[in-house]
C-alpha cells in the first residue's frame, strides 16, 4: 500500500485527498494542516454568529469536473434562500435540490455585483469598458482617456512590466485611474516592478476601441445600437461561507479512511537524493516524523524548499527570494451603511448590492471591503437590523500594519470608514473582529522571473507534486487549484511522475474562468 502525504487542508490538498481515496486502490492518505480550520485562505471565520469570508470567494468555473465536484459536496439549492423569499426575488433553483431554510448542506446561487469606489462614485469591477464607466468619468476625462488609448495603441510598449501590460491595453489615463494605485496597494510594489505575466493570467479579453467609440457616440447623441451588457453575474456560494465546502470535504476524507491531522505544521521534508522519504512536523509541542511514498505539497514553495535537505544553491536561492503579500481584515458590525442603493437590485435594508467593493481612494490605505450580507443571508446573525462588512488591507508579515494590535488596527480601519463616508462616526460600530492571513497572494517580482529554473529542480524530485496557489506560486483561483490536484491524482494513479499537466493548469485558456468579455480582472 502506498502512503501519500499531503501538506495543507485547503482546496488543493483536500481535493487531492478525496480524489485519491475515491479513485485509487491500496492508497493511504495523510493530510497535514497547520491550523484547526479547513480551506486555507478559503476558510470561513465564525465570530459570535457572524461569519467572515477570508478574501471573498465566488464559486464559478467553466470546468465541468469542478462544477460536478462542488455539486456533489454541496448540492445546488432547490428552494429560495431567506432574502429571496423576503424580497420576492427570482432565484435560480435546481429541481429536487435542498431547501436552504431547512438544511445547511446547500450551495446557493447568488447575484454578483463588484464595483470600484473612486472619487465617491461607483465603477464596475472588473473594469467594464462601456458607456456607464465613461459617464461617471465625465466627458473631459473620457476624451483624455480615449486619446491616451489611441496613443498607446499606436506606440506599443515592449512589455517588460505589468505597467507596460496595462498601458498597452488601456492607455496611460485609464491605467493611472484604475490600475496603478490599486495594484501598488495590493502588492506593495509599483506596477513597473511587477512581471507582466501576472496581467496575462488575470486579464480577460477586451475591445477598448469599440467601447470608446460607442461611449463617444452616446455622448454626442448618435445611436450605435445596444452596447451594454449586464453588470450582474451569477455564482455559486456555500450557505455558510467557502470554508463550509472544505469542512464537508474533510469530513468525507475521514469517512473514507483518510487521516486529517490538524494543528500539524510540516517543518521539514526529508529527501534521499532526488526522492522524498518523509516529512517532519510539529504537533502539540512535539516534533514528529512520518515516512511516505509520495508527497503532494500545497505549502508555499519558499517553505517547502527551505525545509528540504541537500538543496543545490541556485534553487535554494530562488525559492528563498520568492515574495508573498499578506493581508489583514477587520469584520465590522454596524446598524446601517451610508452608501445609497441606486441600482435596481432589491436588498434587505436597501443596502448597496455589492459582494465586494474595491477602494481606489488615495486618502485611505483600505484596499477593499466586503458586504457579507450580500454573499449569503446566513452569514449574518441579525440580517434585518445589522450590516456585517469586512475591511481588507494588504501588507507584509512583520511590517508596521501587521505589527499593530488588533485594537489599534480596528480603530484605524474604522476611522477610514468615516473618511470614506461609509458611516458618520466611529460610535456607530457595534462590534469588530480582526483576522490576519499569511501568504495570501504569491507575488510576481524578485526571484519570480527565475521560476522556470525552480520548477525544473522540483520536477527532478521523482515523487513530489506541487499543487494549489502557494504550492505552485501562481495566482490560482479555487477551480485552478482543484485542477492541479485532479491532474496530480491522474499521474499518481497512472504511476507516472510526468508533472507537465499539473504545471500547465492556469496557463492554458481552457482552464481560465469565463467572464463577460468586456471585463478586466485586476485582482
Amino acid at each position: 500500500m502506498k502512503r501519500v502525504l499531503i501538506v495543507g487542508a485547503g482546496p488543493a490538498g483536500l481535493t487531492a485527498a478525496y480524489e485519491l481515496l475515491t479513485k485509487g486502490k491500496d492508497i493511504e492518505v495523510v493530510v497535514f494542516e497547520e491550523t484547526d480550520k479547513f480551506g486555507g485562505i478559503s476558510r470561513t471565520v465564525d465570530y459570535k454568529g457572524n461569519r467572515m469570508d477570508m478574501g471573498g470567494h465566488r464559486f464559478f468555473s467553466k470546468v465541468p469536473e469542478v462544477n460536478a465536484w462542488w455539486n456533489e459536496m454541496l448540492p445546488t439549492q432547490g428552494a429560495p434562500s431567506y432574502d429571496d423569499l423576503k424580497l420576492e426575488r427570482k432565484a435560480t433553483l435546481k429541481a429536487g435540490g435542498p431547501d436552504p431554510e431547512k438544511t445547511d448542506r446547500v450551495m446557493l446561487k447568488r447575484q454578483r455585483v463588484s464595483r470600484i469606489f473612486f472619487n465617491g462614485k461607483f465603477f464596475d469591477y472588473p473594469i467594464s469598458l462601456k458607456p456607464e464607466t465613461f459617464k461617471n468619468m465625465g466627458l473631459g476625462t473620457t476624451i483624455v482617456a480615449g486619446c491616451s488609448y489611441v496613443k498607446a495603441a499606436i506606440f506599443k510598449r515592449k512589455e517588460k512590466s505589468l505597467e507596460d501590460f496595462y498601458i498597452n491595453r488601456f492607455g496611460k489615463k485609464l491605467y493611472s485611474m484604475f490600475f496603478e494605485h490599486y495594484t501598488e496597494n495590493l502588492w506593495g510594489r509599483h506596477p513597473s516592478q511587477i512581471d507582466p505575466s501576472w496581467g496575462a493570467q488575470r486579464v480577460k479579453g477586451v475591445s477598448v476601441m469599440a467601447v470608446l467609440k460607442n461611449a463617444i457616440q452616446k455622448k454626442t447623441g448618435k445611436k450605435s445600437g445596444k452596447v451594454e451588457t449586464s453588470l450582474i453575474e451569477e455564482f455559486s456560494y456555500p450557505k455558510l461561507g467557502p470554508g463550509q465546502l472544505w469542512d464537508v470535504t474533510a469530513e468525507k476524507v475521514r469517512h473514507l479512511g483518510g487521516k486529517v491531522l490538524t494543528g500539524s505544521k510540516v517543518v521539514g521534508v526529508r529527501k534521499d537524493g532526488n526522492h522524498i522519504v518523509g516529512v517532519t512536523y510539529e504537533q502539540h509541542g512535539m516534533t514528529l516524523t512520518m515516512d511516505g511514498d509520495i508527497l503532494i505539497s500545497s505549502m508555499p514553495i519558499k517553505d517547502l524548499v527551505g525545509g528540504m535537505n541537500d538543496v543545490p544553491a541556485d534553487p535554494a536561492r530562488i525559492a528563498a527570494g520568492l515574495p508573498y503579500r499578506d493581508y489583514m481584515t477587520v469584520g465590522v458590525l454596524i446598524p446601517h451603511l451610508n452608501l445609497k442603493n441606486l441600482t435596481k437590485i432589491k436588498t434587505i435594508g436597501n443596502i448597496v448590492p455589492d459582494n465586494w467593493v474595491y477602494v481606489h481612494d488615495r486618502s485611505v490605505t483600505m484596499g477593499r471591503f466586503q458586504i457579507y450580507n450580500n454573499w449569503s443571508p446566513y452569514l449574518v446573525k441579525d440580517l434585518e437590523n445589522t450590516v456585517w462588512i469586512g475591511l481588507e488591507y494588504f501588507c507584509n508579515e512583520g511590517d508596521s500594519m501587521w505589527s499593530m494590535t488588533d485594537e489599534d488596527f480596528a480603530k484605524m480601519a474604522i476611522k477610514e470608514m468615516v473618511t470614506l463616508k461609509l458611516i458618520d462616526n466611529e460610535n456607530e460600530v457595534i462590534d469588530s473582529h480582526v483576522e490576519r492571513v499569511k501568504k495570501a497572494y504569491p507575488a510576481y517580482f524578485d526571484t519570480y522571473d527565475e521560476m522556470d529554473k525552480l520548477v525544473e529542480y522540483l520536477n527532478s524530485i521523482d515523487n513530489l507534486f506541487c499543487v494549489g496557489r502557494n504550492g505552485q506560486h501562481r495566482y490560482n483561483n479555487i477551480d485552478h487549484s482543484m485542477c492541479t490536484s485532479f491532474e496530480t491524482v491522474k499521474a499518481i494513479l497512472a504511476d507516472s511522475n510526468d508533472r507537465s499537466a499539473v504545471w500547465s493548469v492556469n496557463t492554458e485558456q481552457e482552464y481560465h474562468e469565463e467572464e463577460s468579455n468586456d471585463e478586466v480582472e485586476v485582482d
